[in-house]
């Protein structure tokens, strides 16, 4: 068995002052975490901003937007079907090579997405033109 030389003296197993060992010193000990609401309000628009960011920086790389009840897609290639089960109609898309804009999601880069749903889905083409940033004093009547 190997002995630790410990600096100091060694507390007894008898002194009223020494911490029990089954209780963890105070910096260890888990605390809840608290957040006010307005902290809360300010980290979710915090995330909003940067997801509109990179929203912003990716538009550029893809063909089409797609919108569900649930969500919103920029995607590369897009493959909707309306389709028919015991007298309903439904939805189903299948995009590859996509972005998904969640803000929960770490991440929104996707290689295939398949969403079904009864509700509407709107497919845009993007054209390059209106992803383009006007030159400078390229302003109609500038």
């Amino acid at each position: 068995m190997m002995e630790l030389a410990v600096p100091g003296p060694v507390p007894s197993a008898r002194r009223t002052d020494a911490v029990p060992a089954a209780r963890p010193h105070a910096a260890f000990q888990e605390r809840p975490a608290t957040m006010s609401a307005e902290d809360l309000e300010n980290y979710e628009t915090e995330m909003e901003l940067q997801l509109y960011r990179e929203y912003r920086d990716v538009v550029g790389l893809f063909q089409y937007v797609v919108e569900t009840e649930r969500r919103f897609y920029l995607a590369n290639h897009v493959d909707l079907q309306v389709r028919s089960a015991d007298g309903d109609v439904y939805f189903e898309v299948v995009m590859n090579d996509a972005w998904v804009w969640d803000v929960y999601r770490p991440a929104r880069f996707v290689k295939s997405v398949r969403v079904v749903t009864f509700k509407d889905v709107n497919v845009e083409e993007l054209s390059k033109s209106e992803l383009e940033v006007p030159k400078a004093g390229g302003f109609p009547g500038a």
